[in-house]
């Protein structure tokens, strides 16, 4: 048995005015030589928004929907939230919960599946926040990835459902996940918990079949990274005389900018160039069963509820007792 005094919630981080844009950008880069041209030519998705991303609102409504749910389960843990790339900082998020008297708490990432991205590289952060804070840290254990919890899938599955109704008869079902480069540590993993999440989500809705495609690439222009590209792929459809389709943007938890952009700008408009009818799922967002699920992921850690799983493949592991780690120059 496990127990905490506190929940959080960590997640990626994104400007919240024209600005923070380039040295968000710049935080999210570092150290990977990416040229300031390429740096530019992405500030103009986020400056097409006014310069504000998405996902930090996205993350206040859903530490609020947490903390509605917490109470109303009468589980007492208080909730705290911190980015990887963004104010407020994991790091002075964790300083702050050592000042509240934090001992040991249980985190919650914004990503659902197992790559190096979307699940080591968040316990390295919490890592290297540890570290900063010093003795006074917080011991942190991860909740594991939870793209086969019963209430993501159900979440997802429930947002699907109401996008096939809008699209009408006949829609095509493509699900779309971030790409990843080929080599990277997990891609096997990732793939494969991409496939069986949205498998799951298709046989809910009653979906023949499906697509799964990738969205969000960047990198070195010859470095493999996953595909097929979704506007690739609308151009595959529409040559196979495919005419209406629903995107599921499976890969991610809250409709930030990448889905924002790569799908409700970028895709939207190949399609519309395509002649094809196109509707975009929402992601979980706050679903009361995504919401519902924190909680119970925080049952199960805790040695208090056992793994819910649907599907096939089985539950992954949580990250327990993640060492303070400093960082690297």
């Amino acid at each position: 048995m496990r127990s905490y005094d506190a929940l959080l919630l960590v997640s990626f981080g994104g400007p919240e005015g024209p600005a923070d844009v380039m040295p968000f950008l710049e935080n999210v880069t570092r150290g990977r030589g990416v040229p300031r041209e390429r740096l530019a030519a992405v500030a103009e998705h986020y400056h097409g928004f006014g310069g504000v991303s998405p996902i930090n609102g996205q993350c206040r409504e859903l530490l609020g929907a947490i903390r509605d749910d917490f109470a109303a389960h009468g589980v007492g843990l208080p909730v705290y939230w911190g980015n990887r790339n963004w104010d407020p900082y994991l790091g002075d998020t964790m300083r702050r919960m050592a000042d509240d008297g934090v001992r040991r708490a249980v985190a919650f990432a914004t990503s659902a599946y197992g790559s190096y991205s979307g699940s080591a590289q968040y316990v390295e952060d919490i890592a290297h926040a540890r570290a900063d804070t010093g003795e006074r840290a917080p011991a942190v254990d991860k909740l594991r990835p939870y793209f086969n919890h019963p209430g993501f899938v159900d979440a997802v599955t429930d947002r699907t459902r109401d996008a096939l109704a809008r699209a009408g008869a006949g829609a095509r079902l493509v699900f779309t996940a971030h790409s990843i480069p080929e080599e990277m540590a997990g891609a096997d993993t990732y793939v494969a918990q991409f496939a069986e999440a949205s498998r799951l989500v298709a046989g809910r809705v009653g979906a023949g079949s499906c697509d799964l495609v990738y969205q969000s690439r960047s990198g070195r222009p010859g470095q493999p990274w996953l595909e097929p590209d979704v506007c690739d792929h609308l151009e595959t459809l529409h040559a196979k005389g495919v005419d209406n389709v629903v995107l599921v943007p499976i890969g991610f938890v809250s409709d930030h900018m990448e889905v924002k952009f790569d799908l409700d700008v970028e895709a939207a408009a190949k399609a519309a160039e395509l002649g094809m009818a196109l509707v975009r799922a929402p992601s979980a967002g706050t679903h009361p069963a995504f919401v519902a699920m924190v909680r119970e992921l925080v049952a199960e850690i805790s040695g208090t509820a056992p793994a819910r799983v649907t599907g096939d493949l089985p539950a992954a592991a949580h990250d327990l007792d993640i060492p303070a780690r400093p960082r690297t120059t």
